[in-house]
């Protein structure tokens, strides 16, 4: 059963500052003796519904739901907003590098920002009435929600620092001196976040070890273990600082002391046997959208949204343009975002990944009720992972689909393993991993070639690392991981350029594209609902005969093209602080990089 997130009169009396409102006057609640912190953190139910609270600001409207969920991931080498060449479209600053500060979306005391030190503050609140009066040890049940406290705080601290680069550092609760704080360094926040979740690891049972870890909304030891080793390759690797694009120059962040943890991490993971890979890439997708959330598989945490919460397929499912058979949303539901049109001819032919990934046509407009599929424009491609023909259920909310967001999943510790056992041991130890993703990827008769050929090809750490790199487009495309990566590797720049470069190649069908057919031609399922198309493929340029339809398949502009950033993304790798804390931090918060 979906958890279902109440804001309730127990975290109204522990909150003792409304963190959307920074610079305002300190919010004095007198808890009653009832709900005094003692009673709350030394009771388990009690104790539950507070670190509960953590996760509330995540729903909130102008909070993950709407805007970090949906613009946060745009633009990349893979993925576009669908509509990133409106010049007069905030929605569209936000992904083409090109943010304001007082963006319409964002410069608001309600938006993710301010929900993001909301939860940050509750998270303080419970870990320090968790450790002061619930005797937090190891196998015991406030020790878990203690565990589950440090790793919420980390989830917002990791995409504070992800968003925004250096930001103010609170890791304890909000007294009247510290109401207005000035940015910390990056580095400070990752070195305390690896050390919370160093101490979770030790308060939290792997998936399946207890009642509460049965189900991926909830915080597990290899959902913690993978974030630690997240946040430790973030650390060591590469991001905008205003001095220029560089590593941190602190020796606890070097790369030869947090590839190793990343490592350990990894293959304590993989060792554990608790998550696996699903056994089909369409496989995992489809249970995903029909809400399977029990552990012990592939997804390792989801932020949890309850039925009427949460826009995931709104924002990115494959678009419908009407009320139909497979939903109740309203017109034009899903398909805000898209893969870049290249990603589908980059794809191997053979690899399963590509058609789930990669989806041309949307659901047209329903007549008695029921819709079809139609080719859509070669410019504007769907995310074929998130889709409401695989939900159980109908969506009737007109804003909310209420499925939940992955965090991680299993294939990234494989990565991510990969990545480091290249770094640290050498291609040999890195294939392992890498082997296991492919083997995913496409069928037995094809692995031969495909997995066993190509990885063992790989003799060198750069042509391994290349590798893991075009690995993680493959498998990520869509889930917003992307960017993150680009910018650690010190990839976004040039790896943006390359995009630009191979979508001029696709719409003049040269080099890497010239064998990309420029007609498909599409017919009819027997279910008169689903396409047969033909000329997808490279080299297909024949026609197939009577009783195939012919349709254009060159839309695709300079300006589209263009428009996939505005500036140079390692120029703005991070998001303005929005004017309104700015104004509100008592001349205390500043932002850099020209914003």
């Amino acid at each position: 059963m979906k958890i279902t997130i109440k804001l309730s009169i127990l975290l109204l009396s522990l909150t003792v500052l409304s963190c959307n409102r920074i610079g305002d006057d300190l919010l004095t609640v007198d808890a009653p003796s009832s709900l005094s912190e003692a009673v709350i953190f030394s009771n388990v139910d009690l104790a539950k519904g507070a670190v509960d609270g953590i996760k509330i600001p995540i729903a909130e409207t102008n909070s993950y739901r709407g805007r970090w969920i949906p613009f946060y991931g745009m633009n990349t080498d893979i993925e576009w907003y669908n509509s990133s060449e409106s010049t007069s479209n905030d929605n569209a600053d936000l992904c083409v590098y090109d943010t304001k500060r007082n963006n319409s979306q964002m410069n608001t005391t309600n938006n993710v920002w301010a929900m993001m030190y909301t939860g940050i503050e509750r998270a303080n609140l419970c870990i320090r009435g968790l450790r002061k009066y619930g005797n937090p040890t190891p196998g015991s049940d406030l020790g878990y929600l203690l565990g589950e406290a440090l790793a919420l705080r980390a989830v917002y601290y990791s995409d504070l620092v992800k968003g925004w680069g250096d930001v103010p550092a609170r890791f304890e609760p909000i007294t009247t001196e510290t109401v207005y704080m000035a940015k910390s360094s990056r580095d400070v926040i990752y070195k305390q976040l690896l050390a919370d979740l160093a101490e979770a690891e030790t308060l939290v049972p792997w998936p399946n070890g207890n009642a509460a870890t049965a189900s991926v909304e909830r915080i597990n030891k290899a959902f913690v273990k993978g974030l630690r080793a997240r946040i430790a390759l973030a650390a060591s690797g590469y991001s905008q600082y205003p001095d220029g694009i560089r590593r941190s120059t602190d020796p606890e962040l070097s790369v030869a002391k947090m590839y190793p943890l990343a490592l350990q991490e990894c293959r304590d993971i993989i060792n554990s046997g608790s998550a696996k890979l699903d056994p089909t890439f369409e496989g995992l997708w489809k249970k995903y959208n029909q809400e399977v959330i029990a552990a012990g598989n592939e997804s390792l945490w989801e932020i949890p949204f309850d039925a009427g919460r949460g826009r995931v397929l709104f924002t990115f499912a494959v678009n419908h343009a009407t009320n139909d058979q497979y939903q109740q949303m309203g017109s034009n539901r899903g398909g805000q975002g898209g893969p870049l049109p290249n990603v589908f001819y980059d794809f191997d032919v053979k690899d399963t990944r590509r058609n789930v990934t990669c989806v041309p046509y949307k659901w047209g407009t329903a007549v008695a009720g029921k819709a079809k599929q139609e080719v859509g424009a070669f410019n504007r491609w769907y995310f074929g992972k998130y889709r409401f023909e695989w939900m159980s259920r109908m969506v009737t909310s007109t804003n909310d689909d209420g499925v939940n967001k992955i965090y991680m999943r299993y294939a990234e510790i494989l990565l991510m393993a990969a990545e480091a056992a290249n770094e640290i041991e050498g291609p040999a130890s890195a294939a392992v991993y890498l082997k296991q993703l492919r083997n995913r990827a496409f069928v037995a008769a094809d692995r031969p070639e495909k997995v066993e050929n190509y990885v063992n090809a790989l003799t060198s750490k750069q042509s391994m690392f290349n590798a893991i790199v075009d690995e993680h487009k493959f498998e990520f495309t869509g889930e917003m991981e992307r960017k993150l990566a680009l910018i650690r590797w010190n990839l976004l720049g040039t790896n943006m350029a390359d995009a630009k470069a191979r979508l001029t190649e696709l719409k003049n069908r040269t080099d890497r594209y010239a064998n990309v057919p420029s007609v498909l031609y599409y017919k009819y399922a027997a279910d008169n609902e689903t396409l047969i198309i033909y000329g997808l493929n490279r080299g297909e340029d024949t026609n197939p005969g009577t009783g195939w339809t012919a349709v254009d398949w060159t839309s695709l502009t300079d300006s589209k093209i263009a428009a996939l950033y505005r500036n140079n993304p390692d120029t703005k790798q991070f998001w303005p602080i929005w004017q309104v804390f700015i104004d509100g931090s008592n001349g205390l918060l500043v932002n850099d990089f020209g914003y």
